[in-house]
Protein backbone atom coordinates (compact mmCIF):
# COMPACT_ATOMS: atom_id res chain seq x y z
CA UNK A 1 0.00 0.00 0.00
CA UNK A 2 1.33 3.32 -0.83
CA UNK A 3 -0.02 6.97 0.39
CA UNK A 4 -0.48 10.10 -1.01
CA UNK A 5 -1.39 13.19 1.30
CA UNK A 6 -2.37 16.85 0.03
CA UNK A 7 -1.41 20.06 2.18
CA UNK A 8 -2.88 20.56 5.64
CA UNK A 9 -4.16 23.82 4.79
CA UNK A 10 -7.14 22.59 2.38
CA UNK A 11 -10.42 22.84 4.04
CA UNK A 12 -11.08 19.49 3.39
CA UNK A 13 -8.38 17.22 3.33
CA UNK A 14 -7.84 14.37 0.54
CA UNK A 15 -5.25 11.71 0.26
CA UNK A 16 -5.18 8.68 -2.23
CA UNK A 17 -3.86 5.12 -1.42
CA UNK A 18 -2.87 2.25 -3.72
CA UNK A 19 -3.31 -1.55 -2.68
CA UNK A 20 -3.02 -4.86 -4.23
CA UNK A 21 -6.99 -6.36 -3.82
CA UNK A 22 -9.44 -5.92 -5.90
CA UNK A 23 -12.04 -2.97 -6.13
CA UNK A 24 -14.05 -6.02 -4.88
CA UNK A 25 -12.79 -7.58 -2.04
CA UNK A 26 -11.82 -3.58 -0.74
CA UNK A 27 -15.58 -2.91 -1.28
CA UNK A 28 -16.89 -6.20 0.56
CA UNK A 29 -14.29 -5.15 3.31
CA UNK A 30 -16.26 -2.25 4.17
CA UNK A 31 -19.92 -3.71 3.85
CA UNK A 32 -18.59 -6.55 6.47
CA UNK A 33 -17.36 -4.58 8.74
CA UNK A 34 -20.30 -1.74 8.51
CA UNK A 35 -22.78 -4.66 8.94
CA UNK A 36 -20.88 -5.48 12.41
CA UNK A 37 -23.07 -5.21 15.44
CA UNK A 38 -20.22 -3.31 17.12
CA UNK A 39 -19.77 -0.85 14.43
CA UNK A 40 -21.33 2.31 15.35
CA UNK A 41 -20.75 4.54 11.93
CA UNK A 42 -23.51 5.30 9.59
CA UNK A 43 -22.66 4.85 5.95
CA UNK A 44 -23.72 4.39 2.64
CA UNK A 45 -22.06 2.21 -0.08
CA UNK A 46 -23.16 2.74 -4.04
CA UNK A 47 -20.85 0.59 -5.88
CA UNK A 48 -17.15 1.87 -5.35
CA UNK A 49 -18.75 4.84 -3.95
CA UNK A 50 -18.76 4.94 0.63
CA UNK A 51 -19.76 7.90 2.87
CA UNK A 52 -19.18 7.40 6.21
CA UNK A 53 -20.87 9.50 8.53
CA UNK A 54 -20.53 10.50 12.46
CA UNK A 55 -23.06 8.71 14.76
CA UNK A 56 -25.63 10.42 15.22
CA UNK A 57 -25.33 10.75 18.72
CA UNK A 58 -21.99 12.18 18.52
CA UNK A 59 -22.81 14.04 15.59
CA UNK A 60 -22.77 17.99 15.69
CA UNK A 61 -22.38 21.34 12.84
CA UNK A 62 -18.87 20.48 12.44
CA UNK A 63 -18.60 17.13 12.52
CA UNK A 64 -16.57 15.44 9.08
CA UNK A 65 -18.21 13.09 6.68
CA UNK A 66 -15.76 10.78 4.91
CA UNK A 67 -16.01 10.37 1.42
CA UNK A 68 -14.58 6.99 -0.02
CA UNK A 69 -13.98 6.31 -3.70
CA UNK A 70 -12.44 2.84 -5.03
CA UNK A 71 -11.17 2.71 -8.48
CA UNK A 72 -10.46 -0.44 -10.16
CA UNK A 73 -6.97 -0.06 -11.75
CA UNK A 74 -6.73 -3.67 -12.95
CA UNK A 75 -7.78 -7.20 -12.00
CA UNK A 76 -5.74 -7.08 -8.51
CA UNK A 77 -5.13 -4.09 -7.45
CA UNK A 78 -7.32 -0.72 -6.76
CA UNK A 79 -6.49 2.67 -5.77
CA UNK A 80 -8.94 4.33 -2.73
CA UNK A 81 -9.50 8.01 -3.14
CA UNK A 82 -10.58 9.81 0.39
CA UNK A 83 -12.23 12.92 1.02
CA UNK A 84 -12.64 14.55 4.61
CA UNK A 85 -15.28 17.49 4.61
CA UNK A 86 -18.61 18.79 6.06
CA UNK A 87 -21.72 17.54 5.88
CA UNK A 88 -23.43 18.50 2.43
CA UNK A 89 -25.84 21.38 4.07
CA UNK A 90 -22.62 22.97 5.80
CA UNK A 91 -20.42 22.70 2.84
CA UNK A 92 -23.47 24.07 0.73
CA UNK A 93 -24.15 27.12 3.01
CA UNK A 94 -20.45 27.87 3.32
CA UNK A 95 -20.08 27.70 -0.40
CA UNK A 96 -23.46 30.11 -0.73
CA UNK A 97 -22.03 32.79 1.69
CA UNK A 98 -18.66 32.60 -0.10
CA UNK A 99 -20.86 33.15 -3.64
CA UNK A 100 -22.46 36.06 -2.39
CA UNK A 101 -19.75 38.17 -0.38
CA UNK A 102 -17.65 37.47 -4.25
CA UNK A 103 -21.17 38.51 -6.34
CA UNK A 104 -21.29 41.72 -3.49
CA UNK A 105 -17.64 42.62 -3.62
CA UNK A 106 -17.98 42.91 -7.69
CA UNK A 107 -21.18 44.47 -7.73
CA UNK A 108 -19.94 47.25 -5.26
CA UNK A 109 -16.22 47.60 -6.86
CA UNK A 110 -18.44 48.44 -9.77
CA UNK A 111 -20.52 50.63 -8.28
CA UNK A 112 -17.63 52.65 -6.03
CA UNK A 113 -15.84 52.79 -9.93
CA UNK A 114 -19.43 54.80 -11.49
CA UNK A 115 -19.94 56.89 -8.21
CA UNK A 116 -15.83 57.68 -8.50
CA UNK A 117 -16.19 58.49 -11.72
CA UNK A 118 -18.98 60.35 -11.81
CA UNK A 119 -17.78 62.25 -8.94
CA UNK A 120 -20.66 61.39 -6.57
CA UNK A 121 -20.04 60.72 -2.77
CA UNK A 122 -18.83 56.52 -2.99
CA UNK A 123 -17.73 56.60 0.43
CA UNK A 124 -20.36 53.60 1.40
CA UNK A 125 -19.65 51.62 -1.72
CA UNK A 126 -16.05 52.16 -1.11
CA UNK A 127 -16.16 50.90 2.54
CA UNK A 128 -18.44 47.75 1.23
CA UNK A 129 -15.87 47.20 -1.03
CA UNK A 130 -12.91 47.15 1.79
CA UNK A 131 -14.64 45.37 4.17
CA UNK A 132 -16.01 42.26 1.87
CA UNK A 133 -12.16 40.86 1.98
CA UNK A 134 -12.13 41.18 5.43
CA UNK A 135 -15.76 38.44 5.72
CA UNK A 136 -14.05 36.55 3.16
CA UNK A 137 -10.92 35.92 5.39
CA UNK A 138 -13.17 35.67 8.57
CA UNK A 139 -15.33 32.78 6.29
CA UNK A 140 -12.09 31.01 5.55
CA UNK A 141 -10.74 31.08 9.84
CA UNK A 142 -14.18 29.99 10.69
CA UNK A 143 -14.08 27.24 8.54
CA UNK A 144 -10.80 26.11 9.53
CA UNK A 145 -11.97 26.57 13.38
CA UNK A 146 -14.41 24.01 12.49
CA UNK A 147 -11.92 21.65 10.79
CA UNK A 148 -9.91 21.71 14.27
CA UNK A 149 -13.45 21.03 16.13
CA UNK A 150 -13.49 17.94 14.09
CA UNK A 151 -10.30 16.79 14.14
CA UNK A 152 -10.72 14.02 16.71
CA UNK A 153 -13.98 13.23 14.42
CA UNK A 154 -12.00 12.85 11.19
CA UNK A 155 -8.96 10.96 13.03
CA UNK A 156 -11.72 8.02 13.99
CA UNK A 157 -12.96 7.97 10.89
CA UNK A 158 -9.61 7.38 9.40
CA UNK A 159 -8.45 5.09 11.53
CA UNK A 160 -11.86 3.14 10.91
CA UNK A 161 -11.05 3.38 7.33
CA UNK A 162 -7.73 2.01 7.76
CA UNK A 163 -8.83 -0.70 10.39
CA UNK A 164 -11.52 -1.94 7.57
CA UNK A 165 -9.22 -2.07 4.84
CA UNK A 166 -6.14 -3.50 6.60
CA UNK A 167 -8.54 -6.78 7.65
Amino acid sequence: MSAHKNSAIHLRPRFKMNFNESKEALVQKFRDNLKDVNCKYCSKIIDGHIVIDIPVDENHFWSPQLNIEIEKLDDHTAVVKGLFGPKPQVWTLFMFIHFAVAFAFTAFSIMAYVKWTLKTDYTFALTVTIILPVIWVILYFLGQMGKKTGHQQMDDLYVFMMETLER
